[in-house]
């Protein structure tokens, strides 16, 4: 700082103040002359001065002078200028100084005689000088009047500087706040930079003096000022009133309608009687449309508006139509359960998939029609109050349950081809014609085999031969069976796999606790775990051959055969000759034919001729052997009588 010159607190001297008689100019006497006048010493001085000038004095030094503290803000006068400093008069024993670079930036230069706020820093510095600061005293002041401002709600006025990262830098009485971009407005703001250099009045909502960071708003002021409006708009609103607002914002199911302070909803179903996708088809953000008030809830100020209601109601058109009728119309809707047809302007009826087709294995309806397609329909139900309307395609052609020709076609015993629309655990379903459907029970798709699942054999869309078993009307359905198409092959497998016969088989399954082995002609064979040990007293692997025993065919069905591969290595002894004769019928067999095949019934038939004629001559040969000479010679003589006379019905040969 410059040279600091000596500046009074006060400008009256001693000789106007009339506190002492001896002439103020009078030097004071010099205490190194030989002359007998010297200074009075210690307290002496003081006695010099009456009580009632003692006192006289000490109120002018109480008035002129002040007891200062640092670290407070007190208010001076600008005495004067330097070249870089402002001297300012703060009633202190000695002047302060400010430096000159704290006044810029002022609207209005500092002059002599101004009065400014200044910060004590130091009463004192090294060369006994008052340092004084303005700009901190404006900071505290601003800080200060920042938390009265946030104290009371009020609010206060700032000018933005500067954009920033999600918001702006506002000057708030010489201190930098920071406005976020979502407190700017109600509305979402996109273009920060049109704010700059404005003066904006905010709302201060945080302050952190650590950070020295203070937030505000002035979306806060405007939803002050919308609330009030809502009452307003609110008391004064009533169910049917129609109102003119401006769309605020579009969503997937309506939009947001600004009525002047207070947005309601215009739910998408009520933008219009026709079927919509969006609300903008109808309408685009910033449009003014008129709405009408459906309903509002003042305590939570919601107000739900509708547009279509302000057009005639397009059901007052159909009061001709009656169920039974037909009608023609575009299908405007497809969904998984049905379509959805336009018979009339803003009128739709609902086509059920079931009522598209008499085939029961429609499963999408978009696999019948098409979005646009005209069409027409049969009206199966109205309902006027709740304006819904039932239609169907299938009703336009006869159902075929109540053809009598298609009945005789499909009788008990008939033979076709149907297609498998549908597998479950328990059998398939075949469609034999549009309409025409029936179920295959997995009992009835093989004699021999040991079915799981019906998708071991079929699978969607193949074709099948069957043959009716039976009708049922009541439900339309037809039971169909697989298996039914060749004779039951049991009669003759029963005489090849007689109990304790021996039969070469192939392993084809294999798990913790049984196996299934294949024997000849398709037969499958269950086995335990137990039985299927050989005998390294290993078990055999799926794939490998193995000479099993019958030990019994279950059940009346006769279609579980159990086998043991374990008895054909554990009992001594040879075979019997019935064990060894089917044997060799079956090995002769195996030889001659190339594949197996369930049709193939012939060879069994024959198979099973061969062997009784055998058996048949065995019993001749041993009843020949046991007949005496004694009764061949009476069977001679009685064949002689009974030449002569007839025979009678209780006569013993």
């Amino acid at each position: 700082m410059g040279s600091q010159e000596n500046i009074s607190p006060s400008s009256e001297s001693p000789e106007s103040s009339g506190l002492g008689s001896s002439d103020a100019s009078s030097p004071l006497p010099d205490p190194s002359s030989g002359s007998g006048s010297s200074l009075p010493e210690d307290g002496d001085f003081l006695e010099d001065y009456s009580p009632a000038e003692r006192a006289q004095m000490e109120g002018l030094y109480a008035k002129n002078l002040k007891l200062i503290e640092e670290d407070q803000i007190l208010t001076g006068t600008v005495t004067h200028m330097t070249g870089s400093d402002v001297v300012i008069d703060v009633g202190y024993k000695s002047d302060g100084l400010v430096h000159l670079s704290e006044f810029r930036g002022m609207e209005n230069p500092v002059k002599v005689g101004d009065s400014v706020d200044v910060f004590v820093e130091h009463r004192e510095d090294a060369q006994g000088n008052l340092v004084l600061s303005r700009k901190k005293a404006l900071v505290i002041k601003s800080w200060e009047e920042v938390a009265r401002a946030m104290e009371e709600e009020r609010a206060v006025e700032g000018q933005v500087k500067r954009r920033t990262k999600g918001g702006l830098i506002l000057d708030l009485f010489g201190i930098e706040a920071f406005l976020p971009g979502s407190q700017i407005d109600v509305k979402p703001v996109k273009d920060f930079d049109a704010f700059v250099g404005k003066n904006i009045e905010v709302k201060v909502l945080k302050i952190n003096y650590q950070n020295e960071n203070i937030v505000v708003s002035h979306r806060a002021l405007i939803e002050k000022d919308i609330e009030a409006q809502k009452s307003e708009i609110l008391d004064n609103l009533e169910q049917g009133q129609v109102l003119e607002g401006v769309v605020k914002n579009i969503t997937r199911f309506g939009a947001f309608i600004d009525l002047g302070g207070i947005d309601g909803l215009l739910h998408i179903t009520d933008i219009s009687w026709k079927r919509i996708q969006s609300p903008e088809d109808v309408f685009r953000v910033e449009d003014k449309i008129n709405v009408v008030v459906l309903s509002f809830d003042k305590e939570r100020k919601r107000i739900s508006l509708g547009m279509k209601q302000l057009e005639a109601h397009p059901w007052d058109q159909i009061g001709g139509v009656n169920v039974g009728d037909k009608v023609k119309g575009r299908i405007s809707n497809i969904t998984d359960y049905g379509a959805f047809l336009e018979i009339f302007p803003a009128v739709e009826g609902l086509i059920h998939v079931s009522e598209m087709s008499w085939s029961q294995h429609l499963k999408n309806p978009s696999d019948f029609v098409k979005l646009g397609q005209e069409i027409e329909a049969c009206v199966l139900s109205i309902d006027r109050d709740e304006h819904k309307i039932g239609l169907g395609i299938k009703q336009l052609t006869p159902d075929p349950w109540e053809n009598k020709a298609i009945l005789k076609k499909y009788g008990i015993g008939t033979t076709h081809t149907g297609v498998v629309r549908n597998l479950t655990h328990y059998g398939l379903f075949l469609e034999l014609e549009e309409g025409i459907d029936g179920l295959v029970h997995i009992s009835d798709l093989s004699w021999t085999k040991r079915i799981h699942h019906p998708s071991d054999l079929f699978k969607v869309g193949d074709e099948v031969e069957i043959i009716v078993m039976e009708i049922d009307s009541e439900n339309k359905r037809l039971s169909l069976s697989h298996k039914h198409l060749q004779e039951d092959p049991w009669d003759t497998l029963e005489s090849i796999f007689t109990p304790d016969s021996l039969h070469r088989s192939t392993l084809i399954h294999l798990d913790d606790r049984s196996g299934v082995v294949e024997l000849p002609y398709g037969v499958e064979g269950a086995c335990s775990i137990k039985h299927l040990y050989k005998k390294d007293k290993t078990l055999p692997k799926v794939g490998d051959t193995l000479d099993v025993k019958i030990l019994k065919i279950q059940g009346t069905d006769r279609r579980i055969v159990y086998v043991s591969h374990l008895h054909t290595h554990q009992e001594k002894g040879s075979k019997s000759e019935g064990e060894t004769k089917a044997a060799s019928l079956v090995k002769n067999y195996q030889k001659t034919e190339k594949r197996k095949t369930m049709g193939d019934l012939q060879a069994l038939s024959d198979l099973q001729k061969t062997l009784k004629e055998e058996e048949k001559e065995k019993k001749t040969s041993k009843a020949s052997e046991k007949v005496s000479p004694k009764a061949k010679t009476q069977k001679k003589t009685s064949s002689g009588k009974d030449a002569e006379k007839p025979s009678s019905p209780t006569q013993k040969g």
